[in-house]
């Protein structure tokens, strides 16, 4: 049992602050709660379960700065995924989220411990210890207890901040660490002012056009689910009535994408031709999806 604590507190310290605890900070703003613990469970799992049994084995093949320098390109290409938003109902979340988010967090979470400070203790603790299953369990169980608390802080956040601007934190987060770690443990002869120039040149570049594919992709989602709602309006002409629930999910619609509502005068072509006198794109793009739909 003494191992067991001594594994814990020593995981618990060393987590706290760190980027593993700020990774599941950055996914509790993306993921359920329980699907980010169960992955940080798994993750570390693997990781600690991996590192004490064939830790010593591997190092004698691949020096611990080349581990260290591949994770962090990893921490890159994930901070770049990370900044793609899926603009999709939450229904199909639902459904994506009851295999992707436990496995994304768990990889990420195994990835994030190679070569690691909490890694190499385990390690350590491992090798000094009679019984290294307690061991193990003891350094995950820390994990899980500052990643709860990372969730926790997320969650706060959450409730002030918006969900778009909380995963763009978190992208971030993952970038940052990650060009930390290309810095640390890249050779110096590579760290030359040209090539961390074009390093942070290309970064840039491809943010600003996975920002420019987020635009491209909300205004085709609010204009198919726009199109999609003027396909079950009735025309009801004068007898139409703000709280008819077609009414209600279009004005939703109209909020979420335009920031203000577009006056519906009960038929669908006064409310194109309304559209059309504030938008002219727009407009088009909507009439075209609902023809499509209609046909």
């Amino acid at each position: 049992m003494n191992e067991f604590i001594k594994a814990f507190v020593l995981i618990t310290l060393a987590e706290m602050g760190d980027k593993t605890q700020l990774l599941a900070l950055a996914f509790a703003s993306k993921f359920k709660p329980l699907y980010v613990l169960i992955g940080i469970f798994i993750g570390a799992f693997l990781n600690h379960g991996i590192a004490i049994a064939l830790g010593n084995y591997i190092s004698n093949f691949i020096p611990i700065k080349q581990v260290q320098l591949f994770a962090s390109l990893l921490f890159i290409l994930f901070g770049l995924w990370s900044l793609k938003i899926d603009f999709e109902d939450d229904k199909d979340d639902d459904i994506n989220s009851k295999y992707g988010p436990i496995l994304t967090v768990a990889f990420a979470f195994f990835i994030g411990e190679l070569g690691d400070k909490t890694q190499l203790t385990a390690m350590t603790l491992g090798a000094n210890s009679k019984l290294p299953l307690l061991v193990l369990f003891g350094t995950v169980s820390g994990m899980i207890l500052t990643g709860g608390l990372g969730i926790i802080v997320g969650k706060l956040l959450g409730k002030k901040i918006p969900e778009v601007t909380m995963k763009i934190i978190a992208a971030f987060v993952f970038m940052f660490f990650g060009t930390v770690g290309l810095y640390t443990y890249i050779p110096t002869i590579y760290t030359t002012p040209i090539n961390i120039l074009c390093y942070f040149s290309m970064i840039a570049l491809l943010i600003l056009l996975i920002f420019r594919l987020n635009v491209i992709q909300k205004d085709r989602y609010y204009e198919l689910k726009l199109a999609q709602v003027l396909t079950k309006c009735k025309n009801c002409g004068q007898k139409h009535f703000e709280s008819c629930p077609i009414n209600q999910e279009r004005v939703k619609i109209e909020k979420e994408y335009l920031g203000e509502n577009v006056p519906y005068l009960g038929s669908v072509i006064k409310y194109l031709e309304s559209l059309k006198y504030m938008n002219v794109n727009l407009y088009r793009k909507v009439h075209n999806c609902y023809k499509e739909n209609k046909e």
